[in-house]
């Protein structure tokens, strides 16, 4: 097993979606723990961004992929195996939001479409063009990013939360065939993240959004960062997991064991009662 300090030394990993937010920070951090990187991803701009960041021979590149393309997601992977000889890990990060409209009669078609095909035909393709040489190999560890929407409802839009369900049954259809291949296949399931994609969606900075996401968090003194996703996803894909797979590895500090709707409704008559006290007090 490889030392802690250097738990993925000589892995060869792709992240799609590595630009930013959760898989700009899983590049990092399997950079440091020795891993040869390979960020594929449609934000040109900020994916050499990042490598620049980087000392000039680091191992980590920018390849342009959009993660709903066969020839382009075949070509990372096969760029992979060509440089390196190899591929380790595929961790099939990329994902979008669409749009936030959560009324399914006001939903728009082509959008619901587009969060399907980013989120569930990309990972499904990079995991099919990642098997096609992990089988031969008898190794390799193929990952996905969920989401807690894969297990609450009511609290993303339609689109999202049906591609996130998705991507962990995915997820479950693989760990069974290619655990036979001894590939192992899990899912990293943050809860919410001020990054990029959750700000936009809420139309708020990253400030914003982690004051709200304090306000209702179940844990609290802490805040969820896309460092600490990224933490898990080298475990996941690291020795230490040898024997984890079809796990959908929840970190959301508590939020999905709990309905607090009842509570809220509680608090607000409270309040109502308090304030009619006080009114009537001071008539």
């Amino acid at each position: 097993m490889a030392s802690l300090s250097k738990r993925l030394e000589g892995k060869v990993a792709i992240i799609t979606g590595g630009a930013s937010g959760i898989g700009a920070a899983t590049a990092k951090l399997f950079l440091q723990h020795g891993a040869k990187v390979i960020i594929a991803d449609v934000q040109d701009a900020l994916g050499h961004s990042l490598c620049k960041t980087f000392t000039t021979n680091s191992p980590i590149h920018y390849l342009h992929c959009d993660v709903t393309s066969d020839s382009d997601v075949k070509n990372v992977v096969e760029v992979a195996i060509t440089k390196y000889g190899k591929l380790d890990i595929m961790f099939n990060n990329a994902g979008i939001s669409g749009d936030s409209n959560r009324s399914v009669v006001e939903s728009d078609e082509e959008d619901f479409k587009r969060v399907l095909e980013v989120n569930v035909y990309g990972a499904f393709l990079g995991s099919k063009h990642a098997a096609r040489f992990m089988v031969p190999a008898k190794r390799g560890v193929i990952l996905f990013t969920s989401s807690i929407a894969s297990l609450l409802g009511g609290e993303t839009s339609h689109a999202y939360a049906v591609s996130k369900h998705a991507v962990v049954g995915l997820m479950k259809n693989l760990c069974v065939e290619l655990g036979q291949h001894g590939i192992r296949v899990n899912c990293v399931c943050p809860g919410g993240i001020p990054t990029p994609m959750l700000n936009e969606a809420l139309k708020m900075n990253k400030k914003e959004t982690q004051e709200l996401l304090c306000k209702v968090a179940v844990l609290k003194g802490t805040v969820l960062e896309a460092e600490d996703i990224a933490k898990a996803a080298l475990y996941l894909c690291s020795d230490e997991a040898k024997f984890v797979s079809g796990v959908n590895l929840v970190l959301d500090g508590g939020y999905s064991t709990t309905n607090m709707s009842f509570n809220s409704v509680l608090n607000g008559l409270m309040d109502n009662c308090t304030n009619n006290i006080n009114s009537n007090n001071h008539a």
